[in-house]
């Protein structure tokens, strides 16, 4: 029998597009059509359908939050008969500030051979924030748990509870006494990020700080931009990490000495040597 492939591709085609009108209907951001039409491109789209084929995530809910380059998106899916609250953290390529990422880029040789185009760069700040996340948590880092990279967009555990994330470190009215308690745990983030995962964060302050409001324990978020210890500028980031968290902590009380912080850390990763 003669298949008519054009007409069986016709039909694939069809049924595609009907699953990502479906998939559009089902995004529940209405707040501002101008950013869900950046941020939901057809590319986009196609890749959301094709993590949600794959179980990844089954609904995608209202916006968590949104940054210079990327929106983040609450989801949920079902694993092992129960439901599972995601992140999805969608770049954008129409907008993204890539010749800022081109500075983390260029220098960390698990990248070196990204071309120089604004999507390109874009889809490897992805991949990067994933490798950064998986490396810090297989170190046994309190970062959140990633789970998939397609594109230009990172599924991974969601941080909060019941559709609402936790505060970040800087909403957070502390007295002394709180903001010593997290301060100890942000200094062995610190220092084990150096250590065992052989990172530096490069932009870490209270806005990239969530905590949970009941323990006070911190989660460490947005890792696209942290660097392996023998790019170029790690030193440098790492000052400017240790100054943002010393700049907050005084505010609080909390006296740091930024350079036994940076000598603290930096022996750190020469004793495990």
């Amino acid at each position: 029998m003669m298949v008519d492939l054009d007409t069986t591709s016709s039909k694939k085609l069809k049924k595609f597009d009907d699953k990502i009108d479906e998939f559009r209907k089902r995004i529940k951001d209405s707040e501002d059509f101008k950013v869900k039409d950046e941020v939901f491109d057809t590319a986009t789209l196609m890749a959301l359908y094709k993590l949600s084929s794959k179980g990844y995530l089954d609904a995608l809910g209202g916006t968590v939050s949104t940054g210079k380059e990327a929106n983040i998106f609450h989801a949920v899916r079902t694993q092992d008969d129960e439901l599972q609250e995601l992140a999805i953290k969608i770049y954008r390529i129409s907008n993204s500030n890539f010749r800022a990422m081109q500075e983390y880029l260029i220098g960390d040789v698990r990248f070196r051979n990204v071309r120089h185009t604004k999507k390109d760069i874009v889809l490897a700040w992805t991949r990067k924030e994933f490798r950064n996340l998986s490396r810090a948590k297989e170190a046994g880092l309190n970062v959140p748990m990633p789970l998939i990279t397609n594109r230009n967009i990172l599924v991974m555990e969601f941080i909060g509870e019941e559709n609402i994330p936790f505060p970040q470190l800087r909403d957070l009215n502390l007295d002394t006494e709180q903001a010593s308690f997290i301060y100890e745990a942000v200094e062995d983030f610190l220092v084990r990020l150096y250590r065992d995962a052989q990172l530096v964060h490069g932009d870490l302050s209270e806005y990239n700080i969530l905590v949970d409001p009941d323990s006070l324990t911190p989660v460490f978020i947005d890792m696209g931009q942290s660097v392996t210890l023998d790019h170029l500028n790690s030193a440098e980031f790492l000052h400017r990490d240790i100054d943002n968290i010393a700049r907050f902590f005084s505010r609080s009380g909390v006296d740091v000495d930024t350079k036994e912080l940076y000598e603290k850390v930096i022996r750190s990763g020469l004793d495990h040597q």
